[in-house]
């Protein structure tokens, strides 16, 4: 092939891989739109190392949220209690370090065994009794806020000790922060070839060997730079570690196991699912029971970064979650939606908080431009999807 095939073969490859995920572009374009837009409009504070440290920190939070509220959405339900658990349950974590003075080892056990119950809970009313999920995780928003008002006493529960707090305010040191990058990179290259030779395997078209190049250097480029600016100011965060963990191992659950691909054959039809021998109710019930350890999990590093629980915490935080897994393309029918999609969704509802926050907007403003943002990633979802129809 001479060397003006080649390139004219790369080309039509990555145009290829454009239409075919056009949603994932049209999602990082969106997102690199609006933080040259808060660059502007803060004179490039938004992108000063110690504001883009804060605006992951803060992604983390809402980014585990929405990995839970994302199997919940593609399983066709929904969950309205997600911020009022992830409220209470970062209260209980308080409790336990402030009032018990528990270790944290054990303050996390007890976390995650009162998320599982509040899951168990929500999914026997939504998989065995049949109760609409809208309804259910609508009465355990008001219950869940209430059991916090009335454990709390309604006041803030501070301090906790510094080893808890390390969990939502550490970073890790730089030497090993740059090793899990080197790792990481080198993960992404053996991930992407031996995806590429499975395809060939098994008699699937693959791209030109310059797409899978150029996607390498795309992610590894990404990556650094990522990481660069961070260690310009204390490191990668330990939250944010916690969060690309808990996404990596809920991305491999999802499309590399058989519970994965239920919940996904569930909410295209879950009759269809019934028929092929799916326990449609069990797997619901189980994604329930994440969706409450996922609560418990962004409750812990709530609490740890505030270093208090207070009885607001976690308000409206359902609303995040859901809205970033639209905008990162999960459609509220069921049945479509990733995780990395669900974590820059959560990116760009940060972000948007943080730029707002930076430019002293008042508050009203920022509900208003998240509610039209919300209603312009459902519209160009159903025009993508309009488009792939025809």
């Amino acid at each position: 092939m001479s060397k003006d095939e080649m390139n004219i073969s790369v080309t039509r490859g990555v145009v290829q891989s454009i239409k075919k995920n056009i949603r994932s572009y049209t999602m990082i374009i969106a997102l690199l739109v609006i933080w040259g837009i808060l660059g502007i409009m803060t004179q490039g504070t938004f992108f000063m190392p110690r504001n883009m440290s804060m605006l992951v920190r803060q992604t983390s939070v809402t980014g585990i949220l929405s990995l839970g509220m994302l199997l919940v959405i593609v399983t066709g339900n929904i969950d309205l209690s997600a911020g009022s658990t992830m409220g209470l349950l970062g209260g209980i974590a308080a409790v336990c370090q402030v009032w018990y003075n528990m270790s944290v080892a054990t303050t996390i056990l007890v976390v995650v065994l009162a998320g599982i119950v509040l899951g168990i809970w929500q999914g026997i009313w939504i998989a065995y009794l049949r109760v609409p999920a809208f309804i259910v995780t609508l009465g355990g928003y008001l219950a869940f806020r209430g059991i916090l008002l009335g454990i709390g006493k309604s006041v803030t529960i501070a301090p906790m000790s510094n080893a808890f707090k390390n969990i939502g305010q550490g970073y890790l040191p730089l030497s090993i922060g740059w090793i899990l990058v080197a790792a990481t990179c080198l993960f992404t290259i053996f991930a992407i070839f031996r995806d590429r030779s499975a395809k060939r395997r098994y008699g699937f078209t693959v791209p030109h060997i310059g797409i899978s190049i150029l996607k390498c250097l795309g992610i590894i480029a990404v990556i650094v730079t990522f990481v660069a600016v961070l260690s310009d100011y204390q490191g990668i965060p330990i939250p944010v570690v916690i969060l690309l963990c808990l996404g990596a191992i809920v991305a491999f659950v999802t499309t590399k196991t058989r519970f994965g691909r239920s919940i996904y054959a569930i909410g295209c039809n879950q009759e269809a699912a019934d028929l092929a021998g799916i326990n449609t109710k069990r797997i619901v019930f189980i994604v329930y029971i994440l969706e409450g350890i996922f609560c418990g999990l962004a409750g812990i590093i709530l609490t740890a970064r505030l270093n208090a629980g207070a009885a607001g915490a976690g308000n409206m935080a359902e609303m995040d979650a859901i809205a970033a897994c639209v905008i990162g393309g999960a459609s509220l029918s069921g049945g479509l939606g990733t995780i990395p999609g669900a974590i820059i969704g959560a990116l760009v509802m940060c972000s948007l908080d943080n730029g707002m926050s930076l430019m002293n907007t008042e508050n009203f403003w920022q509900y208003i431009v998240k509610g039209l943002i919300l209603i312009i990633a459902v519209f160009v979802d159903i025009v993508t999807k309009k488009k792939a129809g025809k």
